[in-house]
C-alpha cells in the first residue's frame, strides 16, 4: 500500500470584470485580430478596485471545498501559489485560513510564478504522502493585472486575473499506475534566464512593486522544449505512455505554445483543455482554472489520466500526472 494524494474536488473564481481584445485596442496601438493571431487570448478578467489575491483564492477555496463536500475545518494545510500577494508579508495564505475561518494547521505561499500550482502540489504532496498533514487546500490565486504596464503592448494584452483551488487528502492506495492521486511530479528551475520574464521591482531592490517585463520570443523559444522534458521525466517515472493520457490541462499562456507542445508529444487536439481564450494568462491560477471547467463540463471523469504542465519566469517549469 501508498498513500498518495487525492483530489477530492475542485473550484474557481474569476472577477466580474472582462476586459476584451477591443476594449483594449481604444486604449493601445493593437487589435482583436492582431492579439488572437499570436495568442488565441480574446478576453480575460480584471479584478475589481479593493479585490485582492486572498478575496479570489478564497472564494475559489470556498467552491473547492463545497465540490469535495467537506467542511473547512478538516484542512490542515493551506498552499497558496501567488506572484502577486496582498502584502509583502505575512503570507496571503494567512488571509485565506482566517477568512475561512481556520485557526489550526499550516498555511503559507509559494511564488514559482506560472509553475507556482504545479510546484505547490509537489509540495502538499510531499507533506500529505510524509504523514505531516492529511487534507491539504492548493490554490493558484493572482491579480496579475497590478503588475503589468497597460502602455506595453507585448504584455498588457496577455495576462488576466483568477483563481482555482483543489482538494487534497493523504489516502491508502494500491502502489501502481491505476492508482487514484498523485503519481508523481518533477519540477525543475533555471536561474540563467531570469531576464527573459521578470518584475523590475521589489523590496529589496527597488522598494516598489514594479512592472512585468518580457522576451516574448526568448520565452517561446524556450518554452515547449523545458515543458516536454519534465513530461517525458513524468511519463518515465511511472511506466505510462502519452496514449494513457486522457487530459492534457497546461498552463493557459499562449495557444501556439500549447499547440507545439501537444504535437511535439503526440498528444491529439481533442485532450488538450483550452481555457486561454476567456482568461488569458493568469499564471499560478490557470492550471486549477483550466482544470475546474473540465471537471464541471463533465470531461474529466472518476479514473481519468490527467497531465499537468506550466512554464513561468526564473525561468521555473514542471509536471505533476494525476489520477482523477
Amino acid at each position: 500500500m501508498t498513500l498518495r494524494s487525492v483530489v477530492l474536488g475542485c473550484g474557481s473564481y474569476l472577477p466580474r470584470q472582462i476586459l476584451t481584445n477591443a476594449e483594449l485596442a481604444s486604449r493601445i496601438d493593437t487589435s482583436d485580430e492582431w492579439i488572437v493571431q499570436r495568442t488565441g487570448i480574446k478576453q480575460r478578467h480584471i479584478a475589481a478596485e479593493g479585490e485582492f489575491t486572498s478575496h479570489l483564492a478564497i472564494n475559489a477555496a470556498r467552491a473547492a471545498l463545497e465540490h469535495a463536500g467537506v467542511d473547512a475545518q478538516s484542512i490542515d494545510l493551506i498552499v497558496l501559489a501567488t506572484s502577486t500577494p496582498d502584502n509583502t508579508f505575512p503570507a496571503t495564505a494567512v488571509a485565506v485560513q482566517n477568512g475561512l475561518g481556520i485557526h489550526h494547521g499550516a498555511a503559507f505561499d509559494l511564488q514559482a510564478v506560472c509553475s507556482g500550482f504545479v510546484f505547490a502540489l509537489a509540495t502538499a504532496d510531499n507533506f500529505l504522502r510524509g504523514g505531516a498533514y492529511k487534507r491539504a487546500l492548493v490554490i493558484g490565486a493572482e491579480t496579475f493585472s497590478r503588475i503589468l504596464d497597460w502602455n506595453d503592448r507585448g504584455t498588457c494584452v496577455l495576462f488576466g486575473d483568477g483563481a482555482g483551488a483543489v482538494v487534497l487528502e493523504a489516502q491508502q492506495q494500491g502502489g501502481a499506475a491505476s492508482d487514484r492521486g498523485i503519481l508523481t511530479a518533477h519540477l525543475r528551475s533555471d536561474g540563467q534566464h531570469k531576464s527573459k520574464l521578470y518584475v523590475d521591482g521589489g523590496p529589496s531592490s527597488s522598494q516598489t512593486v514594479g512592472y512585468l517585463r518580457m522576451e516574448g520570443r526568448e520565452v517561446f523559444k524556450h518554452a515547449v522544449g523545458m515543458i516536454t522534458d519534465v513530461i517525458v521525466d513524468a511519463l518515465n517515472a511511472t511506466g505510462l505512455s502519452v496514449e494513457d493520457i486522457n487530459w492534457f490541462i497546461p498552463h493557459q499562456a499562449n495557444k501556439r505554445i500549447i499547440d507545439a507542445s501537444a504535437h511535439k508529444l503526440h498528444i491529439a487536439p481533442q485532450k488538450v483543455v483550452l481555457t486561454v481564450d476567456r482568461h488569458g494568462n493568469t499564471s499560478a491560477a490557470s492550471i486549477p482554472l483550466a482544470l475546474d471547467v473540465a471537471v464541471k463540463d463533465g470531461r474529466v471523469k472518476k479514473g481519468d489520466l490527467l497531465l499537468l504542465e506550466a512554464m513561468g519566469g526564473g525561468f521555473t517549469w514542471g509536471s505533476v500526472l494525476l489520477r482523477w
